[in-house]
């Protein structure tokens, strides 16, 4: 019997598509500690033995298995769990989920970077809304409490970042301070001086507990530009004297968390993938379209208020964290994101008590349409002010890392 080419072709193919969807990953869950001291972690390798380890408030814990952990900076915060009628516990850490009260952390968000350019991984954690932020420098084989270093006294917005802000790929710490749009970038060769704060807007209405924030490349010209809620603000050629940036309105939502670029449908536009709303409802990527040279842009919703908003009918509250990678090893950018797990307190926002849930959210284009499929990882974890998203594990395959106030986790590949 001869089978025309064209039939084998296409029975062909649909055998490789059913093989590459079966290969979708699934994680392990491990849950490192149980107690609260940061909303982010960081992943590194902080001992220098090829395996990475990961960061979570005043310690880091070694890979693979995360069971030995090092104090980063002292770990002296603890509370008082009351029961009745017995003596009041004392516990490590801030109230998190063991309290029935709500309570915050001094750690934020987490990244890992060589500040001192001296080979190892040292961390740098953003502290409070409004507090400092600090880099901490890795001892090395010497081991033993690290030594802390100012980048910058005041840190404003809840989702500040770490990133490449300039064209030349030089990173910063990018959030609000005193009011300005901005960024701060180390000063070249000294390590220890606190670094050097680059305004990018008028004073505004910026404040500590603003949401909403990104840099990436918005209009394609290779230069960083930076992203708000309420639009972006275009890098100029030139930043000799710190000019103000041009700034494009566009509502992109009420206030989310990280903001996200990167060109989603492949067409060539990059896009912005970010949450609505950070104590609220909704995930969504903004096309980027031109229309005789007109920049506009086009909301899809990748996690909507109701099932009814979205195709796969995926809901959840507090969106507060955001990442890309890819997960399944297909070359497109992946989505973790999640609920962040009582932002306020049990009974401090919507939906404070319902599962804290953990997705990631496969990337597929069809021609210039794409979507992101919804893929359950976890519903007792949830994120925090961030989650992390790269290689965990012997293999370094691309895993996730949860920091909040249920503790710490890692997924891995299986």
């Amino acid at each position: 019997m001869n089978v025309p080419r064209t039939v084998f072709f296409v029975a062909t193919l649909a055998l490789i598509s059913a093989s590459v969807q079966a290969a979708e990953p699934s994680f392990s869950r491990k849950q490192i500690t149980d107690d609260f001291w940061a909303e982010g972690a960081t992943i590194g390798d902080f001992n220098h033995d090829g395996t990475p380890d990961v960061a979570y408030g005043p310690w880091w814990f070694e890979g693979p298995d995360f069971t030995k952990k090092h104090e980063v900076y002292p770990a002296t915060a603890t509370w008082q769990l009351a029961k009745p009628g017995e003596p009041a516990e004392t516990l490590p850490g801030f109230m998190g989920a063991k309290s029935p009260k709500n309570g915050y952390s001094d750690n934020f968000i987490a990244f890992t970077d060589d500040f001192n350019g001296d080979g190892w991984d040292d961390i740098l954690v953003i502290g409070f809304p409004g507090k400092e932020t600090f880099w901490y420098e890795n001892p090395k084989a010497e081991g033993g409490v690290w030594k802390k270093h100012l980048c910058l006294a005041s840190v404003d917005n809840e989702s500040p970042t770490y990133a490449p802000v300039l064209a030349d790929g030089r990173k910063g710490l990018v959030c609000s301070s005193g009011g300005f749009l901005g960024y701060a970038l180390p000063v070249k060769g000294q390590p220890d001086a606190e670094w050097t704060w680059h305004p990018i807007s008028p004073k505004g209405p910026w404040q500590r507990f603003t949401h909403g924030i990104g840099i990436g490349d918005v209009n394609g010209d290779g230069r960083p530009d930076m992203l708000e809620a309420r639009g972006w603000w275009e890098q100029p050629a030139v930043l000799d004297g710190d000019p103000a940036w041009a700034f494009h309105e566009f509502i992109f939502g009420k206030g989310g968390a990280q903001m996200l670029v990167n060109d989603v449908n492949g067409d060539g536009l990059p896009d912005v993938v970010t949450s609505l709303e950070a104590h609220g409802n909704g995930i969504a990527w903004f096309e980027q379209t031109k229309e005789d040279g007109v920049q506009g842009w086009k909301k899809h919703m990748i996690v909507g208020a109701k099932p009814e908003e979205t195709s796969h009918g995926t809901v959840f509250t507090q969106p507060h964290a955001l990442a890309l990678l890819d997960l399944n090893g297909d070359g497109l950018p992946d989505l973790v994101s999640g609920k962040r797990f009582w932002a306020h307190g049990p009974a401090g926002d919507i939906d404070p008590n319902a599962p804290a849930v953990l997705y990631w959210f496969e990337l597929r284009r069809n021609g210039k349409d794409a979507e992101f499929i919804p893929h359950l990882i976890d519903s007792d974890s949830g994120v925090g002010t961030q989650v992390m998203a790269g290689p965990l594990g012997v293999g370094k395959k691309p895993g996730i890392l949860v920091g909040n106030k249920k503790g710490a986790f890692v997924f891995e590949q299986k």
